[in-house]
C-alpha cells in the first residue's frame, strides 16, 4: 500500500517515495526532515533538498516554503513516527538495552540464548545487524530513525520474532527510538562517557532513563544491573511507575552472582537464579562478561525463555567481536586481547578482568579519541598505570585534534608509560615485550575497521595488526 503525505500529517495527497534527514539522499517524492542539530542545522539544506525533488518538508515553525511543509514543536519525534508509518512491521518481541558499557555483548548474548531456545532471533547496534539471514553493518549504535525502522521492518519480513537492540544516550535524547514497540528493557551501568555531548552525569542518566520512563510501557518488564548507584536509582524509578523489575548482578535480588572462579579462557560461575543455586562454566574470560551474561539471562527469562533452558544456553555462548576478543597468541602462549574499552570504567573493568587469568605481567596499549570528552584522558592514564605492569600510550581516533596533544593529556595520568604514536608500531612493541606468562591488552577500538585521522577514515584493524605483527616477528 502506498503512503501519501496526508497519511503522515501533511495537507496533500501526493505519494511519498522516501523519507530522510540527509539532504544528500533526497530523491524526487521524498519528505525532507530539516532537523535542528548539535553539529549542523538541517534547515540550512532545505533549498538544496527542494532542488533535488523533495515533495515536502518537516521542520520547526517560521519557514515560508513553496512545497507542503509541516511545522511541529518536536520535529525529531514526528520524524520517528513518520519512519514507523513508512516502514511498517517490527519483530513482536523487541528488547532495548542501554547503559555505558556492555550493551553490544548483552544484546548478542541475548540473541544467542533466544536462538538456543529455538527462536528466530536477531540483534543490532554498534556491531551491526546479526540475524538468521546473516550479518550487515550499521552506521551508528542507535541508527537514524529511518534506518532503525527500515531495519526492524526488514527483520520482521525475514521472519525474525525476537530482536534485541542497543539504545544509546544520543539515540534516546534525539528521539530516534520513539515509535519502537519495546516489550522489555535492560540497563547495565553508567560511567563517564559522552561528556562532549551531555553537560553532566545527571543529563546523561536522564537520557538513559528515558528508555524506561517514556519508551517502555508501564506493564513491560525491565532488567537492571544494580551494581552501581544509577542502577539502584533506576530500580526505584521503575518500581514507582509500577513496572516489574528484575534485579541482577553481584547484589541482584533475582539473579545474583555468588562466586566467579577464573580459568585460562573460561570461568566457573555460581549463580542464584530466583532462589535456585546453579553452577555453570561460562566459556568467556573477564568478570564483566559475567555481568553481561546475567543481564542477557534475565532478559531472556522475562521474554519467555524457560529458566533452565536459558541457564543451559550460557554454557554455549560465544564472544563478541572486539569485546575481549583473543586476537592471537605469542609463540610461548601469551594471549593478546583486543577490546573496545574506551572509558575510565571500561578500561578499569577490562584490566581487572584479565588479572585473574594472568600469571605474569599485563601490558596495555591504548589511546583516547579526539573531539571527545577530554576529561577522561588523564583518568584513563591513571587506571592503566595502576592496573597494568607496562603501559604504551598510542593514537586511537585522533579525528581533527593534534594526536600528540591527546597523548600528552593521557600521559599526565601515566607519566612512566612508553609513547608510540603510530598504533601499528605500538601494537608490535607490545607483542615484543611479551613474556611466557604475560598478557597483552589492546584497548579502545575493538571491532573497528578504520582509524579516523583528520576527517578521513584510514583502513585499520587492531586484530589484523596483531596477526600481521605476530607473523613478522616469527610467532606464527
Amino acid at each position: 500500500m502506498s503512503l501519501t503525505l496526508r497519511d503522515i500529517g501533511f495537507d496533500s495527497d501526493e505519494t511519498v517515495t522516501g523519507l530522510t534527514c540527509d539532504s544528500r539522499e533526497v530523491k524526487p517524492g521524498y519528505v525532507f526532515a530539516a532537523l535542528p542539530g548539535t553539529v549542523t542545522d538541517g534547515r540550512k539544506y532545505i533549498e538544496g533538498a527542494i532542488e533535488k525533488g523533495a515533495s515536502a518538508v518537516l521542520s520547526t515553525a517560521g519557514l515560508d516554503l513553496p512545497i507542503p511543509y509541516l511545522s511541529v514543536d518536536n520535529p525529531r519525534l514526528a520524524y520517528a513516527k513518520m519512519a514507523a508509518a513508512f516502514y511498517k512491521g517490527q519483530p513482536k518481541t523487541l528488547v532495548a538495552m542501554t547503559g555505558t558499557n556492555g550493551k553490544s555483548s548483552t544484546v548478542e548474548f541475548l540473541r544467542q540464548i533466544w536462538a538456543y531456545a529455538g527462536k528466530q532471533a536477531a540483534c543490532f547496534g554498534t556491531l551491526g545487524v546479526q540475524a538468521p539471514s546473516g550479518y550487515r553493518p550499521l552506521a551508528h549504535t542507535t541508527p537514524d530513525a529511518v534506518a532503525l525502522h527500515k531495519t526492524l521492518s526488514e527483520l520482521d519480513s525475514e521472519g525474525v520474532t525476537h530482536a534485541a537492540m542497543e539504545a544509546s544516550s544520543h539515540g534516546l535524547d534525539q528521539y530516534r527510538l520513539d515509535a519502537v514497540n519495546v516489550v522489555a528493557s535492560g540497563f547495565s551501568n553508567l560511567t563517564q562517557d559522552h561528556f562532549d555531548y551531555h553537560p553532566d552525569a545527571e543529563d546523561y542518566f536522564q537520557a538513559k532513563a528515558r528508555l524506561f520512563m517514556e519508551l517502555t510501557p508501564p506493564n513491560a518488564p525491565v532488567v537492571i544491573n544494580v551494581n552501581d548507584e544509577y542502577g539502584q536509582r533506576l530500580v526505584d524509578m521503575c518500581k514507582a511507575r509500577g513496572q516489574s523489575v528484575m534485579q541482577v548482578g553481584w547484589s541482584g535480588q533475582d539473579i545474583r552472582i555468588d562466586e566467579v572462579m577464573p580459568r585460562a579462557s573460561s570461568q566457573i560461575v555460581d549463580l542464584v537464579v530466583q532462589g535456585k543455586r546453579c553452577k555453570i562454566e561460562l566459556p568467556l574470560a573477564g568478570e564483566f562478561q559475567v555481568l553481561n551474561a546475567v543481564a542477557a539471562l534475565g532478559l531472556a527469562m522475562v521474554t519467555g525463555v524457560e529458566m533452565d533452558k536459558a541457564i543451559e544456553a550460557l554454557e554455549h555462548l560465544s564472544g563478541v567481536a572486539g569485546r575481549m576478543e583473543r586476537a592471537g597468541r605469542a609463540q610461548d602462549g601469551a594471549p593478546i586481547f583486543v577490546d573496545f574499552a574506551h572509558t575510565e570504567d571500561g578500561l578499569d573493568k577490562l584490566l581487572r578482568s584479565v588479572r585473574p587469568h594472568t600469571m605474569g605481567k599485563i601490558i596495555v596499549v591504548f589511546g583516547c579519541g579526539g573531539d571527545r570528552d577530554p576529561d577522561k584522558r588523564a583518568k584513563m592514564g591513571r587506571v592503566a598505570a595502576k592496573l597494568a605492569d607496562t603501559v604504551i600510550v598510542t593514537d586511537d581516533n585522533p579525528r581533527t585534534e593534534v594526536p600528540a596533544s591527546i597523548r600528552k593529556a593521557v600521559l599526565e595520568g601515566c607519566p612512566d608509560a612508553d609513547e608510540i604514536g603510530d598504533r601499528a608500531a605500538a601494537i608490535r612493541a607490545g607483542i615484543e615485550k611479551l613474556g611466557p606468562q604475560d598478557c597483552l591488552v589492546i584497548a579502545g577500538k575493538g571491532h573497528e575497521q578504520g582509524q579516523i585521522i583528520g576527517t578521513k577514515v584510514i583502513p585499520f584493524s587492531d586484530v589484523e595488526q596483531v596477526k600481521l605483527a605476530l607473523k613478522e616477528l616469527g610467532h606464527v
